[in-house]
């Protein structure tokens, strides 16, 4: 590519920002409009005939796995004021935690959502559907996002699987926005600090292996979702008030990332358990910290059923950071990238072909 066709390249805005340490690249500008009639049905557009977008950002040159990406879209939902899709090295989650805080975060640095001094609150619209958000601002920064966790559920308590190389291990399964396997940290030998990143992601690995050659999982309204793909470590509950918690936790996303906060979803399936063993009360909150020593605050907000299952209601704080601003070349005479899963929804794709 002659230094004038480089100019003239295709061009991605983007905002990369983090929360609890999990870098998102929310995607601002230079993707065309994606077709379908709902957030979900754009993001499925994406995941089966688009998927070069996810891939360009998270791999090399451009990215690592262990980022994620939020594409800004359209709301299609008039009670919301954007869409979002949610993009990570497992594929495209309906709904994340510190991706949501991020996205939010972004809306309102960009003045999609105005920025106003105090509490404020708006919606966004997330492949799962509306996202109610509460957000703090004081003197022009956003100090903290409130957003809805997804109704979460226990859909298997205590079961124990072989796991090669590691023996018999007991774990639990939570719904919250994707399919978790919960283990005790402390049982597998684990404290949960920094130093033993590798060995968490390799001891994950192989549980994860183990439970998706064993079953697979379905949603009492999304039936099928695939293998499992999240793993969540968690350490001993430390009460520090009547009505507040907290534990040392870690998520694993399969296959091979140790997020570097102890991500959203990853919360709301705590809560979830601690409330499937009498262990919570509306009202109640736990703070997850991460092997970085950042941490989320789940609050459990209550309960209701959905058929046979008691899901509870929660929310998840925290605070994302912005850490640049950007635009990335598509240079796709470069070997290194492939345009052919993306080329046709860049804005100035005819300089792309």
């Amino acid at each position: 590519m002659s230094q004038n066709a480089q100019r003239d390249a295709p061009l991605i805005r983007l905002i990369d920002t983090h929360a609890g340490g999990d870098v998102s690249r929310i995607v601002i500008g230079g993707i065309t409009p994606l077709p379908g009639s709902t957030v979900r049905q754009q993001m499925e557009y994406l995941r089966d005939d688009a998927d070069g977008l996810r891939q360009l950002l998270l791999f090399e040159p451009h990215g690592i796995p262990e980022m994620s990406v939020d594409l800004i879209v359209p709301a299609t939902d008039p009670a919301a004021a954007a869409g979002y899709i949610i993009m990570e090295v497992m594929g495209y989650p309906i709904y994340s935690g510190s991706n949501t805080i991020c996205t939010a975060t972004a809306v309102l640095e960009t003045g999609i959502v105005p920025k106003r001094e105090g509490i404020q609150h708006f919606t966004l619209e997330a492949p799962a559907g509306l996202v109610k958000i509460e957000a703090k601002v004081e003197n022009g920064v956003v100090e903290s996002i409130t957003c809805e966790g997804l109704p979460s559920y226990i859909d298997t308590y205590r079961a124990s699987i072989h796991v090669p190389g590691l023996g018999d291990v007991t774990y639990s399964v939570a719904y919250s926005g994707g399919f978790y396997a919960l283990v005790d940290a402390t049982e597998l030998g684990f404290s949960l600090v920094r130093e033993e990143e590798r060995a968490l992601a390799e001891c994950a690995h192989k549980i994860v292996e183990a439970i998706q050659a064993e079953r697979d999982f379905s949603h009492y309204t999304l039936g099928d979702v695939g293998p499992l793909p999240f793993m969540h470590f968690m350490g001993p509950v430390e009460q520090v008030a009547d009505d507040f918690y907290r534990s040392r936790s870690t998520t694993y996303v399969h296959p091979g990332v140790i997020c570097r906060s102890t991500t959203g979803t990853g919360t709301s399936a705590r809560l979830a358990l601690m409330h499937h063993e009498g262990r919570l009360k509306p009202g109640d909150k736990l703070e997850t910290v991460s092997l970085r020593e950042t941490g989320f605050i789940g609050e459990f907000t209550g309960t209701q059923q959905q058929g046979s299952h008691r899901v509870i209601e929660n929310t998840i704080t925290g605070k994302a950071y912005v850490l640049a601003h950007s635009d990335i070349v598509v240079n796709c005479d470069d070997p290194m990238v492939e345009c052919s899963g993306l080329h046709h929804i860049l804005a100035g794709n005819e300089k792309a072909a």
